[in-house]
């Protein structure tokens, strides 16, 4: 059985976690398989949003027992070259240049809530809870840490990070750390909708660029950040998606994106 399920449906790429048996917990195994599955989707040209969703009951629980368990026998280059993985497949995720919509109809903890937390756009079940509980058995939530500080601010981060503690759905709206709740009856359709939405009224190329104006934004100076706004609005001007866009625009057409 494979650890992640991959299909595309309407130009919508599903990811689909598949180690219900354990809770969906992170081990090496399906961190690659992750990794392989955005790799393929981000490159695949006929693909334009990507949905990050999991089997079972559960989104993830975090790091797999067996795993931690051999943690405890690796060297520090070990360590290293582990977190690195976890590293890649979150920044994978953060910079692809598709859209990606979280669907998550159960917790998602520690390393699970990280998988969450990369994503653009999060749909939740009201029942899922949220934490990163890395502290609670002496972790801390590294990777995490370096894009929640991006998205909820010190404040908010601190709070989450130093506790460890499990917070609702509800709350986890109110924070800003996800974007919508939908009944679990309801949450896979409401899903499928705004990714075939997106698919249908963006521009391929319009979001690769903002995406990538968004993330190196936030590293820079007011100065510097609108500098590379000028290059990459520049740049966007002479894509194909801009030209048959304005022209539609112009000819009061439709464009079929």
């Amino acid at each position: 059985m494979t650890l992640v399920n991959y299909t595309v449906r309407n130009r919508v790429a599903y990811i689909t976690l598949n180690r219900p048996g354990k809770r969906n917990a992170l081990n090496p195994d399906l961190v690659n398989e992750l990794s392989n599955a955005f790799a393929l989707a981000s490159a695949d040209h006929l693909v334009k949003v990507i949905v990050l969703n999991a089997n079972g009951e559960v989104f993830s629980a975090g790091a797999d027992l067996a795993y931690l368990q051999q943690l405890q026998n690796n060297s520090y280059a070990e360590n290293v070259a582990d977190s690195s993985a976890l590293r890649d497949l979150f920044y994978a995720i953060y910079t692809s240049p598709k859209v990606v919509i979280a669907q998550v109809e159960g917790h998602a903890i520690a390393g699970g809530c990280g998988l969450v937390s990369v994503c653009d756009i999060i749909y939740s079940v009201p029942e899922a809870k949220y934490g990163y509980t890395e502290v609670k058995i002496g972790f801390i939530p590294a990777l995490v840490a370096c894009f929640l500080v991006r998205k909820l601010g010190e404040a908010r981060t601190k709070e989450l990070l130093l506790t460890g503690d499990l917070i609702s759905a509800e709350m986890a709206v109110n924070y800003g750390l996800i974007n919508f709740m939908c009944d679990k009856a309801l949450i896979q359709e409401k899903v499928r909708e705004h990714a075939e939405k997106i698919t249908a009224e963006t521009s391929s190329e319009s979001i690769a660029l903002t995406k990538q104006l968004l993330n190196i934004a936030q590293n820079l100076s007011l100065e510097e950040s609108l500098v590379e706004a000028v290059n990459l609005n520049a740049a966007a001007r002479a894509t194909d998606d801009c030209k048959r866009g304005i022209a539609a625009f112009l000819n009061k057409e439709k464009i079929t994106w």
